[in-house]
């Protein structure tokens, strides 16, 4: 604290003197300021030095498969992860051919998106648990960008066939190129691209060390947003199981323009899709329901899924659904693999903007499903790491016509529960995708669409449940239902992307909101110790007489520092820029009446203007005696950090009181705040009778208050060297 250090005393209580003394602790010298020249110089030859042991370290580092498949235990994890691998690579059969209609693609590309995301993320990441593939979110954001870019192409409906050729021109301006290419391609062309601009932004925030952003994403954030995008994809999936042909709408407010179109559609319903739809959501409805119930007791869950698409395919062939209904169905699925190609350059600019949500999204929730199931299982997990994993699982697939690929609940949920230990299970899970790859595929030319959508539709069940959590979430935290309500309406009902912007600037704000309802709380002694607490929250406190102490449970930063001063000024009960106008105001009645009276020689006049002054000192004066107040204590324990803004409002406070004869000290400041007090110039120049520059800090409260209480003792100060 500035100012001359001193605490009362007298010459007979030497012993309760040094009782009084406030504590004193020494700084730790700090290094001095290190030139621009010699941080980069560090930085490089901490980062670019090359010796073996490193490039190991590296190594190991960048592949983590590398240092845990040695130490495998093959007897006892291998059945566990050949079971969680199958049941997985099972369930992700129907699951990525379905999850390829919502991204606007071929069933074919979902396969390969599973099967290369599965490969790649066992050598590269560092959760034992979490299964990486297809996530009906990040298909919704895809399936957006798909539609608009086949729009802008030429291809406004999906009547046109896949198979009718067109000569397009894709990307605008001078890098137009000129391609052959149908529908399917095109739209496999544009997944491909922005997955790849996607995985680009992932590797180079882990290249920045950017995975610390994974933490201004708020579990109620992510929540809200994926129940607002299960909204638009259960929109959008209406079409398919009523068999309607028409177009996805682009834009905002897509979930109205969905509904519009889909009720002035209805007479044009597909009754072969719309009774197939029902019967599918009969079976599958219930039996997911027995599989959560029973998921305990039943050592992997039943893949009804599977069943349902065996029946439906083989029904739709031998009844001819596609040719006598006129009935969508998935088409020609090809085996094997298609070489690989470069994504079209001159879209990139097209799809930039979008590729930053979905990289952003993409990393969110792998990341929270990783740190989940580590904090579960007893181990850790790299966040920057798992950016760069999810970056390749979306880069290196790119070339291979795959989309987007993010960790996916549900699917994890299954791995775990059917005894993964490792990321061994992703390697059967791609192994049986393989398989029908390269065999099963072209079995499933007759599966209808709307079996499709009807497996996408019952796999919300889990994000549209949090409704019936919104009376629970708002008892416990209001804040926090308030961010999930305004990001899950956002998301669903103007646009999905800016769904994602709006949550985290809502955060931001409530969290600056939190600061701006601050007030400060006065503080009372415990009786039995020097313990301060809030008046108003404790009983048996006492206060000290003239002394009055005050905290502040908030930064001080430039949009609050009026009202910590407000709110300041109005618990103390003495205003000192009010009571300095006062005075002011009243020195210049006082000089005007003089001056008239002198003109006039009216002594009467002179007699009531005189008493109008002691009327107003003595209300002044009446008004400080009703605290008898003489020295305030503010509690900066729970003050984190001050901007210049929150300095110059402390010394403003300072000034002000020391104005009306009210001194101000500060108590139990972290080393950050005095430091930026220091810079910020707060503590005046005092010396000491050696010419040193002297000042006061007061680690705890009975100290500060020990002190200012010396300073208006009866019997004098005495110095005391701090």
């Amino acid at each position: 604290m500035a100012g001359d250090s001193g605490c009362c005393t007298t010459a007979d209580d030497g012993a309760e003197s040094d009782q009084q003394q406030p504590l004193i602790l020494e700084r730790v010298d700090k290094d001095a300021g290190k030139s621009c020249q010699t941080v980069v110089r560090n930085r490089l030859k901490k980062h670019c030095s090359c010796t073996p042991e490193k490039i190991k370290s590296k190594v190991l580092d960048f592949f983590p498969v590398l240092k845990w498949m040695p130490h495998y235990k093959l007897r006892d994890w291998l059945l566990g992860d050949a079971m969680s691998g199958l049941i997985v690579g099972i369930l992700l059969v129907p699951q990525s051919i379905a999850y390829s209609l919502l991204a606007s693609q071929d069933p074919i590309y979902g396969l390969y998106t599973s099967f290369f995301s599965s490969i790649i993320y066992t050598l590269l990441g560092t959760s034992r648990h979490i299964s990486v593939g297809i996530f009906g979110v990040l298909c919704l954001l895809v399936g957006q960008v798909v539609d608009r870019e086949l729009a802008l192409a030429g291809y406004l409906t999906e009547s046109i066939s896949s198979n009718d050729s067109a000569v397009l021109l894709a990307g605008q301006g001078n890098d137009s190129v000129w391609l052959d290419c149908d529908r399917s391609c095109y739209a496999i062309t544009v997944g491909a691209t922005l997955t790849f601009t996607a995985g680009v932004y992932q590797v180079l925030m882990g290249i920045f060390q950017f995975g610390f952003v994974s933490v201004f994403l708020s579990d109620s954030l992510l929540s809200g947003f994926a129940t607002g995008a299960s909204l638009t994809i259960l929109t959008s999936q209406v079409k398919y199981l009523l068999g309607l042909k028409i177009p996805r709408p682009q834009g905002w407010f897509t979930l109205f323009k969905t509904w519009f179109s889909l009720f002035t559609s209805l007479g044009n319903t597909n009754i072969c899709d719309l009774v197939t739809s029902l019967v599918c959501l009969l079976i599958l409805i219930p039996t997911k329901e027995i599989n959560d119930r029973f998921k305990a007791k039943l050592k992997a869950p039943i893949p009804f899924e599977l069943f349902v698409v065996i029946i439906a395919t083989l029904a739709s062939h031998f009844g001819h659904f596609n040719t006598e209904y006129g009935s969508s169905v998935a088409g020609e699925i090809p085996t094997g693999f298609l070489p690989p190609q470069l994504p079209l350059w001159s879209l990139i600019p097209n799809v930039a903007v979008d590729a930053f949500s979905i990289a952003i999204v993409g990393f969110a929730i792998t990341v929270s499903l990783s740190e989940m199931f580590a904090k579960k299982h007893g181990y850790t997990v790299d966040a920057n790491q798992e950016m760069y994993a999810i970056g390749f699982c979306n880069i290196l697939p790119s070339f291979f016509r795959c989309f987007t690929t993010s960790a996916a609940l549900t699917k994890t949920l299954v791995k775990e529960s059917t005894g993964c230990q490792t990321q061994v299970s992703g390697l059967v899970s791609a192994l049986v995708l393989l398989l029908v790859l390269l065999v099963i595929a072209p079995l499933f030319y007759s599966l209808q669409k709307c079996v499709l959508a009807v497996i996408i539709v019952v796999n919300l069940r889990g994000a549209l449940r949090k409704f019936t959590d919104i009376p629970r979430m708002w008892r416990i935290n209001r804040v926090d239902a308030s961010i999930w309500l305004v990001t899950m309406m956002t998301s669903s009902l103007v646009n999905t992307e800016l769904g994602l912007l709006v949550g985290v600037l809502v955060s931001a704000f409530c969290v600056l909101g939190r600061t701006q309802q601050v007030q400060v709380l006065e503080l009372g002694q415990a009786s039995s110790r020097e313990h301060y607490e809030d008046l108003s929250s404790y009983r048996g406190l006492h206060t000290h007489p003239g002394v009055a102490v005050f905290r502040y449970e908030a930064p001080i930063y430039y949009a609050n520092q009026s009202l910590f001063k407000r709110s300041l000024y109005s618990r103390v009960g003495l205003d000192p820029v009010k009571e300095k106008t006062r005075w002011i105001k009243f020195q210049k009645q006082k000089k005007k009446k003089k001056s008239k009276q002198e003109e006039v020689a009216n002594m009467k006049s002179e007699k009531e203007a005189e008493a109008e002054a002691t009327e107003i000192v003595t209300l002044m004066l009446d008004e400080e005696s009703r605290r008898n107040l003489r020295s305030i204590v503010i509690d900066c324990s729970a003050i984190l950090f001050l901007d210049t803004a929150g300095v110059n409002a402390l010394k403003e406070v300072r000034k002000d009181y020391e104005e009306v004869g009210v001194k101000v000290v500060l108590a139990q400041c972290n080393t950050s705040v005095l430091d930026t007090l220091e810079r910020g110039g707060y503590y005046p120049d005092t010396r000491g009778d050696d010419g040193g520059e002297k000042k006061i800090i007061f680690f705890t409260i009975a100290d500060a208050v020990r002190y200012v209480q010396s300073l208006s003792a009866p019997n004098g100060d005495c110095d005391t060297r701090c």
